[in-house]
Order: structure tokens, then sequence, then C-alpha cells
């Protein structure tokens, strides 16, 4: 396989076929400027040394140093390939928040960092420790979207987890139950393999029965664990960036408070825990009751890192540059007998 690592920079490449064209406009003004002073053919013969072609020659080197160079910058690599190997571990499904009411607080300090941005930093360090394990992302409001497949591929599941916003999903609410049921049909059908849903919300506006969803989903042998986020104070729902805030239809700011009673709920109904995300051991406690499950064989995808190319682009390079230098721009005596552009 190959790649570049800086794929963008191959676009430098149409600023040097404009260089190209500038060249040849640039040599096609100037004999037509020659021909006003007389015959080409005569001009030509006041000047026996100089060369016609060169001039091009040393361009085209030049525009090919530069072209190669371009590629190094690019960064080109080859001999990435796939690697499926067997590890022990558990299948892991996400379903995080994305209502509005994430944009909040995550503390009582209304400067503080939002819901969801405390999610994706629990997300992060925990996705470090599940190791062998598989991953999925659900995201929801009122309704739920598969965000990641159950996947093996911690990079992947990071630049996803990156991209999530409360924009992702219309309809606003929050519909665990429907998350929920969603996830539990996003496992692999082996039935061998242990299986865990961790719900991260702040709890409010349910637009389902979420306690009912979760019990189903524990009689198939699915713990759910529960992260909560916010605070029993609340906090204010910012909208834009002018410092303005969601309001009802009153004209009355929005105060969204963490249903900690509801959360509490839905994680005994999974046996599962509830953790409070605020917590500076939330990763651990959702860790170390993830280890309660039995780990089971899995198939991991791993991709071996690519070999970097551009060192062979950088001497090439190079060539071109002394060739280029090394090209005079007069004639060359022992060429002259070999006619390469005709008459």
């Amino acid at each position: 396989m190959f790649s570049f690592a800086n794929p963008g920079l191959l676009y430098l490449m149409f600023a040097l076929l404009a260089v190209a064209g500038l060249f040849l406009w640039a040599r096609y003004t100037r004999r037509r400027r020659l021909r006003l002073y007389g015959n080409p053919e005569v001009l030509a013969g006041l000047m026996p040394e100089a060369s016609r072609y060169t001039p091009a020659l040393k361009l085209v080197l030049q525009l090919v140093a530069l072209a190669t160079l371009v590629i190094v910058l690019a960064r080109p690599r080859a001999g990435a390939k796939e690697e499926v190997s067997e590890v022990q571990g558990i299948e892991v499904m996400v379903c995080l928040d994305v209502s509005n009411s994430m944009l909040a607080s995550s503390t009582d300090d209304p400067r503080g960092v939002s819901r969801l941005q405390r999610a994706k930093l629990i997300l992060e360090k925990l996705f470090d420790k599940l190791g062998n394990d598989k991953v999925g992302l659900i995201v929801f409001a009122g309704d739920a979207y598969t965000q990641l497949p159950v996947t093996s591929d911690f990079s992947s599941a990071k630049m996803f987890l990156s991209s999530i916003s409360t924009e992702m999903v219309p309809t606003q609410g929050t519909a665990i139950g429907a998350a929920v049921d969603m996830a539990v049909t996003s496992f692999s059908p082996d039935e061998d393999v242990h299986k865990a849903i961790i719900v991260i919300t702040d709890g409010e506006n349910f637009e389902d029965d979420p306690v009912a969803a979760v019990q189903a989903a524990a009689k198939q042998g699915i713990q759910v664990d529960v992260i909560g986020l916010g605070s029993a104070k609340g906090a204010l729902i910012p909208i834009g960036r002018d410092g303005q805030f969601l309001r009802d239809d009153n004209g009355t700011p929005v105060t969204t408070r963490l249903n900690e009673e509801m959360a509490r709920k839905i994680a005994e109904a999974g046996d599962g825990i509830y953790v409070q995300g605020a917590s500076s051991s939330v990763v651990k406690d959702v860790d170390e009751q993830l280890k309660t499950l039995a780990t089971s064989s899995l198939e991991k995808v791993t991709y071996k890192a690519s070999a970097e190319q551009f060192p062979v682009f950088a001497w090439l390079a190079l060539a071109f540059l002394i060739a280029d230098m090394l090209l005079p721009e007069r004639k060359i005596g022992w060429l002259k007998k070999f006619n390469f552009f005709g008459k």
C-alpha cells in the first residue's frame, strides 16, 4: 500500500505547472520581440554559442527537482499492511449523550469544561486502558445513531470520538432506551464473548423507558454501566459564542441538572455501576468494573506502520539539482551531432 502522510501538499504541483506555463509564455514573447530586430536566423548567427534548448532543459530539471521535493514534503509511505491476531478481551459499546444539555458546564463553575468535552476526555483515557478489547460508539439525543461499529482499531475510535458534536442528532431529547437497544444489536453474534454498555449522559428529558431497555439487555448477559455528567445545582446551556444561553418559551434561561437518581436506577437495572463523571477515579472505576467480565477469544486487526519512502525522492531531487548546476547555458559540443528536436 502506498500513501502520503501529508497528501494536501501535493497540490503544490499545480504551482509548478504554472511556472512551466510562465516560462513558455516568456519564451514565446522573447522570440516575438527578437523578430522585431531582424531575421531570427541572422541573429542566431551573431550568437553561435547560445543554445536554443539548454534553457528549456535546465527548466525541466529544476521543475522535476522541485516536484520530487514536493513529494518529499508529502512524505510518501509504503509497506502498510493489515495484521490479524487472536487476543483475549470483551466488547464494549459506548452510548454518548449529545443533546444540547451536554454543552452545559460539567461542574458548578459555569466556565468549566462542558459535559460533552468531559465525556470525550474520559473516553480517551478509557480507550487507552481497554487494550485487547473491542469498542463501538453510538450517539443519541432524541434519536440514536451508530457512530462507529464495534472495532479493535482504537485509533479510529479516537478519531471518530473527536468529531462528535451536539449537531449530529437533529432531534432533541435523551433517548437512552433507543441507544441501549441499538447497542445490543451492534455487538457481534458470538455468545461466548462478554459484552458491556457504557452510557454517558446527564440523564435529562427521557424520550422512552431506559430502565426497561437496560433490563432487556441484562437478560442477555450484557452489563450496563452509567457515567453521570453535571451537578445537582445545574448549569445554563450556552448557545453560539456570544455569551447567550438557551431560554424557554417565557424567555427564562434553561437550567439543566444531572438526574442522578435515574442514572443510578439504569446502572442497577443493568447489573453495572454508576460513577459521577466529575470523580477523579471515574476511568479507574469503570475500567475495574469491566475487568470483572471474563475475557474471550477475539480477532484483533492492527496495521503495521508504513515505511517512509521520502529519502529515495530526496536523493532524486539532489541528482536533478546537480544535473542542472552542471548543465551550461551555452551549446554543448558533443551534443551537436545529436538532433533531438529536428530542424
